[in-house]
């Protein structure tokens, strides 16, 4: 049943382990192709994203196989450009498969990428990068039709710092003859980590986390990238999902194995709300305790790292919808990424959303039914049900598994009345 029913209005009680990043373990997985022998991931979430990113390396002759939370990947023969990947075309990450497919085989055909529906995000970016590299690539009416045979490397500026596109560069030019300097790179958590995971494949990098990023390319065709086995780092937004929860609701949870290093931004909206977080001894930890009616009175705008990221700013809409008083959210990265604000005011929630910006007038809610249609909004949905009174049932269910990967068992360990 694609369908999610919540009990609201009862505080939070329990703990919860941060699962594998989704938005780090995809770009590592199109970095798999790059290695013809096997790689490893332990840690990796099983969510919906990576079943379908797994088919889509299957499609191009990989073999992949589940043992407990690690995936396995072996890309021993990698067969691309001739036909359509099957599923691509249904997901934003697909995209981060053209870097690594140049780099392994020279070609690539993509059908262009899908995902949530929360703007135009275009792959103009991606392409301009790539084609500095060498690469050769048609806009055909389906997909992309791309060519590489000898990528080279080169100086490359970004326009804005693209997060994908920083990943495809990467993808590319580790296999580049010469060296890569890339300027206004994207400075996410995740690009380190796709940094940290090429560097294990013996690719040389270095500057990650810096808008500056320097690539010593090898050639492709006399050295080899090795076998790697790697831990997939925790999920900043998973954690913060679970701590908006934690102030729209209120009570007292643990978060274990929590990146709140990677969560600054989002530590000083919390204190700004009156919720209270405590690090304990151990690595990861972390204890929050909220009232349940946070303070308002915010003005946040989503920013490119280490801004507050636009990823969760659907949650903190819905823990901003109980706030007191009145808060305004811009949104500058996704131009149409409210969608959330007309299901909360189906809950009552004084709301309005007008051009980028969100205006909230914190109050009650009371539970209905609810339709998710993207990601981030259906979470939302999910912490604005369990701090309303009475029960909601939420629709779309699928949306959700794209990123979390058992948001049930997480709810119910947290103390939500959930099924």
């Amino acid at each position: 049943m694609d369908c999610l029913e919540i009990e609201g209005g009862r505080k939070l009680c329990g703990q919860v382990r941060i699962q594998g990043s989704k938005n780090a373990v995809l770009p590592i997985l199109s970095a798999a192709l790059l290695n013809p022998g096997t790689t490893v991931l332990h840690d990796c979430p099983e969510i919906a994203d990576v079943t379908a990113m797994g088919e889509l390396l299957k499609g191009f002759g990989c073999q992949v196989k589940w043992e407990g939370n690690s995936l396995w990947i072996r890309a021993g023969i990698v067969k691309a450009g001739t036909g359509v990947a099957p599923g691509a075309e249904n997901m934003r990450a697909s995209v981060l498969l053209l870097g690594s497919l140049l780099a392994r085989t020279g070609e690539a055909y993509l059908p262009y990428p899908g995902g949530c529906v929360i703007g135009k995000r275009p792959v103009d970016l991606h392409l301009l990068a790539l084609r500095q590299l060498g690469a050769e690539i048609q806009e055909e009416e389906q997909g992309l039709r791309a060519r590489c045979e000898r990528p080279r490397g080169a100086r490359i500026r970004l326009f804005y710092p693209s997060v994908g596109a920083t990943e495809n560069v990467l993808l590319l030019a580790v296999a580049a003859e010469g060296e890569t300097v890339l300027e206004n790179a994207a400075r996410e958590p995740e690009i380190r980590e796709l940094c940290r995971f090429l560097r294990a494949q013996g690719a040389e990098i270095s500057g990650e986390g810096s808008p500056r990023i320097v690539i010593k390319g090898k050639d492709s065709g006399k050295k080899q990238f090795q076998d790697t086995e790697f831990r997939v780092m925790p999920d900043r937004i998973v954690a913060g999902t679970y701590l908006f929860l934690a102030a729209a609701v209120g009570g007292e949870v643990v978060l274990k194995n929590a990146p709140m290093e990677q969560l600054e931004a989002v530590e000083k909206v919390l204190a700004s709300m009156g919720v209270s977080r405590e690090k304990s001894g151990r690595e990861g930890e972390m204890r929050i305790r909220s009232p349940g009616r946070p303070k308002g009175g915010l003005f946040v705008r989503t920013e490119p790292y280490p801004g507050f990221p636009t990823d969760l700013q659907s949650p903190l809409l819905a823990a901003l919808s109980r706030a007191e008083g009145e808060s305004l959210v811009e949104e500058t990265v996704f131009e149409a990424r409210f969608g959330a604000v007309r299901e909360l005011q189906k809950m009552g929630a004084r709301i309005e959303a007008c051009g980028s910006r969100v205006r909230i007038r914190g109050g009650s809610l009371r539970g209905t039914e609810l339709e998710a249609s993207e990601l981030r909004g259906g979470a939302a949905l999910c912490i604005a049900a369990a701090a309303a009174e009475g029960k909601s049932r939420i629709r779309g269910k699928h949306y959700i598994e794209r990123g979390y990967e058992n948001i049930i068992r997480d709810l119910q360990a947290l103390g939500v009345v959930i099924h």
